[in-house]
């Protein structure tokens, strides 16, 4: 399966896993081992949006790690990831942090 990674899901990787030099390379590689062991699901794990058309990939090296992709024909497009709450490891950036950031998008938008 061809895995393309756009350039969100490329910082989030740089900020949250690893500051790699060739995140696109890495991230692509991760979710094609993951996808060959069985790791992909259309089931959206406990607190994710569950936006129509994602599916959703474990991570093999950091079980705490969902990939979450769009299908584009033979193709799978990793569009942002997420740190699972109540994995193996603690979330590195933790929920309250990202709530907040939620929030302050919902004020931007009530101001347009």
């Amino acid at each position: 399966m061809l895995v393309a990674v756009t350039d969100h899901a490329a910082e989030r990787f740089r900020q949250r896993v690893a500051g790699s030099m060739d995140a696109k390379t890495e991230i692509a590689s991760r979710v094609a081992r993951a996808v060959a062991a069985g790791r992909l699901s259309d089931e959206p794990p406990p607190g994710a949006t569950a936006a129509r058309g994602s599916v959703y990939v474990k991570d093999l090296v950091d079980r705490s790690v969902v990939f979450v992709c769009r299908r584009e024909g033979a193709e799978l497009v990793v569009v942002t990831l997420w740190e699972q709450e109540g994995g193996v490891a603690p979330p590195r950036v933790p929920k309250r942090y990202t709530d907040v950031l939620k929030r302050d998008d919902e004020r931007r938008d009530d101001d347009l």
